[in-house]
């Protein structure tokens, strides 16, 4: 523990608490919408800044230097590969997305095939999200532990505690604001960091000359199959991640929904090159430590200037409380309009959304720290939410957007083969060392195409504004 790593932390989370306070107080919030949305009102820097870090979480800083310090550089990168090609779908579906927004993800989908669909989405968008956040928790408290006395459980509950109190006090308010000075933090420590550690090795052909053998093929050692189970989850999942289309929702309007995307796909590649080169750098420099542990470990071992690795450590957490944050907020939303919303008609007025948005966002921090007791690392949390949604969820959302005939028979029997079959696989073992997206995700394929097709498609609603009035 080094006092330098500790105060850079400590001023960080004093300042992300700072401006969850200052929009607390500032009086935005005046119902669900605001808390969801932030008026609609993100300058493009801002959007592109929360659009990007709430996708970069501890599951890259964590979950992903872990793969790549296992399996090396050109696998890492096949890993990442999905985020710049699901940015690039969408990219071309930002205008169509920004139109046919709604405040969810199910709320699109009852649009399209009624609310026996958009309640099943629901219940599976809120188990998914759950994982997520929890990989959050988790991947914080590694880092606190690193940078406190407190164990990687206690720092799982300060980090939970910190997280909650960001994203009840001002919604998508604060959450994006503090996304926009964690970005800064996280890209330029990020950058700097490289060609330090690289020195650290002994320079370029040091460092590939001292990678493990099988870390210098292109695979990593896993079989194709393996690598696209790897690939595919972080793919599917950005594809219809309700975080993303919340945002592209909170976009003024369809150009800035697109602008923003498009600054997104360009800040992802100073992002994820940087923790693969850090990472299997790591592998070289520290072979046989927790593939956890691979970036932040070069910045509490000292191959990192003090300074340099507090604010790395401090980038850590910032994933952490960027990511968590969001996906609390966006489970929330689930809760408080796909059932609470949904049910209560009339009564639902705007102040009592935002209650039980609140209330949800509690709910979600304590089962997400009793989740993550459950798995040993984040990379196994995360494959295992991202499965659950990609597989699941994604079929169905693209359905919505770009395929007519589907019927809502055919996207009840997508949710429930693709869920099912993802917890039976990973309830099962993974058998032959496959991620579940492997069979998840034709399970879900041929329900959603061959159920629609052995049925009547009722005829498809074309989706209000999200801006227009109820």
């Amino acid at each position: 523990m080094q006092t330098t790593h500790l105060v850079i932390l400590a001023v960080y989370i004093a300042a992300m608490l700072g401006v969850a306070l200052y929009f607390l107080r500032s009086g935005r919030l005046r119902g669900g919408d605001d808390f969801l949305f932030a008026g609609r009102s993100l300058p493009r820097p801002v959007m592109i800044a929360t659009m990007l870090v709430t996708w970069v979480g501890s599951g890259t800083i964590i979950g992903g230097a872990n793969f790549a310090y296992t399996y090396g550089p050109t696998a890492g990168m096949v890993f990442f590969a999905g985020t710049p090609l699901g940015i690039l779908v969408l990219l071309l579906a930002a205008r169509r997305i920004r139109r046919a927004s709604r405040h969810t993800i199910p709320e699109l989908l009852e649009a399209r095939f009624g609310i026996g669909v958009r309640t099943v989405a629901a219940a599976v968008t809120t188990i998914a999200y759950l994982g997520l956040t929890a990989s959050q928790f988790v991947g914080g408290g590694y880092v606190v532990s690193l940078v406190t006395p407190l164990s990687a459980f206690q720092g799982t509950l300060l980090v939970a505690v910190v997280v909650t109190v960001l994203t009840i006090t001002g919604g998508l308010f604060s959450v994006a604001y503090t996304d926009f000075f964690s970005a800064i933090l996280i890209v330029l420590g990020l950058i700097v960091s490289v060609p330090l550690v690289l020195t650290a090795v002994g320079g370029p052909g040091a460092y590939w000359d001292g990678l493990p053998e099988q870390a210098t093929t292109f695979s990593g050692g896993l079989t194709a199959l393996q690598l696209l189970g790897y690939f595919l989850p972080l793919f599917l999942l950005l594809l219809a991640d309700q975080n993303m289309y919340q945002r592209l929702a909170a976009a003024k309007d369809e150009k800035e929904a697109r602008s923003s995307t498009l600054g997104m796909l360009v800040g992802s590649f100073f992002v994820f090159v940087p923790v693969v080169l850090l990472a299997t750098a790591a592998a070289v420099l520290m072979p046989g430590i927790d593939g956890d542990m691979a970036i932040l470990s070069l910045a509490s071992e000292g191959y990192l200037p003090a300074v340099l690795g507090g604010l790395i450590l401090a980038g850590a957490v910032a994933f952490v409380i960027t990511t968590g944050s969001s996906y609390m907020l966006s489970g929330a939303s689930n809760v408080a309009y796909d059932l609470y919303a949904r049910f209560a008609g009339e009564r639902a007025g705007e102040r009592r959304k935002l209650l039980v948005q609140r209330l949800s966002v509690l709910g979600v921090a304590v089962l997400g720290v009793a989740l993550g007791l459950f798995f040993p690392t984040v990379l196994e949390l995360q494959m295992y939410s991202y499965t659950i949604y990609g597989a699941a969820i994604t079929p169905v959302v693209l359905s919505v957007l770009f395929w007519k005939r589907a019927t809502t028979a055919g996207a009840v029997a997508a949710l429930v083969a693709g869920t099912a079959t993802t917890i039976g696989w990973q309830v099962a073992g993974s058998p032959g060392g496959l991620n579940a997206v492997i069979v998840a995700l034709p399970a879900a394929l041929v329900a959603l195409v061959a159920v629609s097709l052995c049925t009547r498609a009722a005829e498809p609603a074309e989706p209000a504004p999200a801006d227009a009035p109820a």
